[in-house]
């Protein structure tokens, strides 16, 4: 007998906020990401479930693999130069 597949358990990101210094979970769906021309243009954010403050983190090469691997919005900002 074959059996059914598990469902996939949801993608969570562990965050912190600079603010509150609150730790929590976050769902892929919190979680936005940038990608700019550089280090200073490639970011992520999300707004604190805890104090609701806007955050607003650098994301590295290892960051943006792990959050579009997991499922986050992306948006791909581009130079007008």
């Amino acid at each position: 007998m074959v059996g059914i597949p598990a469902a996939r358990d949801p993608i969570v990101f562990k965050a912190g906020c600079p603010d509150c210094r609150a730790r929590f979970e976050l769902a892929a769906g919190a979680l936005c990401l940038a990608i700019g021309a550089s280090r200073r243009t490639t970011f992520y954010s999300f707004t604190c479930p805890e104090c609701g403050a806007a955050v607003r983190k650098p994301a590295g090469e290892r960051i943006v693999e792990l959050l579009t691997g997991g499922g986050v919005r992306t948006l791909r900002l581009h130079s007008t130069v």
